[in-house]
C-alpha cells in the first residue's frame, strides 16, 4: 500500500545556518522543509533560501480543510485562518508549519501553481488533500502530472492515539470494513497504523494514510515522495511537539514557477 517512499529522493541542503530538506520530485521548483535550525525565523527571512524575489503567503493553521488562494489573502487585511494555499501567479512562496503534522507540498508541472499543505489527523480526516487535488484538477492542472512531497513527520511506530481518533482517520481510506475490529486489522497489514500495548489505543501512521489518500485519486506512485525521517526520534533536526511539549515549528515553503 505504501507509495514510493525512496530516501535518495531527498537531499539535505547546507546552509549558514543550518540544513533543510529538499525532494527530488520537486526540483524544478525552488522548495524546502526547513528544520529546527531554523528556530525564530519567519518565512518572510526563509524565501531567501528558495527565491529571494517570491512574495510569502501563510496562514493561521486551525486543523482544517479549509484551502485559501493567494488572491484572497491579496484582498483580505488581516491573516486568514486555513491549513492550505494554492498560487495563482509565477513568484508566489507558500508556506504551511508543523511540529508532528505532515507538510505536503504539491506541484503541477502544466500550470506552474504550487500548494502548501498543513495535514495532522484531524486534517487528514477532513480529507485536506484529496479537496486540494480536486481544486487544483478544477484550476486545469492535470492529475497525472501532479507531484506530491510530503517532508518530515512523527512516524506511525510513535504516535500514540486514541482508538476512535485512529479510526476517524482510517475511515477516509478503508471505507467498505463494517467493524472497527476490521478496519484497524487492515490497517495494520498494511502500515497505516501499528497495535499498541495499552488498550483503546492505537499507533497512528498519518503520513501513511495521506498517501494512501492520494493514491484513491487515481495518482500513481510514482508521483509521491514520503520523507524518511521522523520529527519525534530526530531531535537533531526536528521539533516534535509529543516529544517536548513545547510549542516550536519548522517551516515548508514552495515557489510558484
Amino acid at each position: 500500500m505504501h507509495p514510493q517512499n525512496d530516501p535518495s529522493l531527498w537531499q539535505w541542503q547546507q546552509t549558514d545556518r543550518g540544513r533543510y530538506l529538499t525532494c527530488s520530485l520537486l526540483a524544478k521548483w525552488p522548495h524546502g522543509f526547513f528544520t529546527s535550525h531554523f528556530q525564530g525565523c519567519h518565512p518572510r527571512q526563509l524565501v531567501q533560501y528558495l527565491h529571494p524575489q517570491a512574495k510569502v503567503y501563510w496562514l493561521k493553521q486551525i486543523h482544517s480543510n479549509i484551502i485559501v488562494t493567494t488572491s484572497q489573502m491579496d484582498s483580505c487585511e488581516t491573516q486568514l485562518e486555513g491549513d492550505g494555499i494554492i498560487t495563482e501567479s509565477p513568484l508566489q512562496s507558500v508556506w504551511c508549519a508543523s511540529a508532528d503534522c505532515t507538510p505536503v507540498l504539491i506541484a503541477s508541472p502544466d500550470t506552474g501553481r504550487v500548494m502548501a499543505i498543513h495535514s495532522g489527523w484531524r486534517g487528514s480526516a477532513k480529507e485536506i488533500v484529496p479537496k486540494a487535488i480536486s481544486l487544483m484538477t478544477s484550476l486545469g492542472c492535470k492529475k497525472e502530472n501532479l507531484l506530491f512531497a510530503l517532508g518530515p513527520a512523527i512516524h506511525g511506530k510513535v504516535y500514540q492515539v486514541d482508538e476512535n481518533v485512529a479510526l476517524e482517520v482510517l475511515k477516509t481510506v478503508i471505507k467498505n470494513s463494517s467493524s472497527s475490529a476490521e478496519i484497524l486489522q487492515i490497517a495494520y497489514e498494511n502500515q497505516l497504523a501499528y497495535p499498541d500495548s495499552l488498550p483503546g489505543k492505537v499507533r497512528l501512521h498519518v503520513s501513511a494514510v495521506i498517501c494512501q489518500q492520494i493514491l484513491q485519486q487515481g495518482i500513481d506512485s510514482s508521483q509521491i515522495a514520503m520523507a524518511p525521517y521522523c520529527t519525534y526520534q530526530d531531535a537533531s533536526d526536528f521539533f516534535s511537539y509529543r516529544r517536548s511539549g513545547e510549542k516550536k515549528v519548522q517551516y515548508s515553503g514552495i515557489v510558484s514557477i
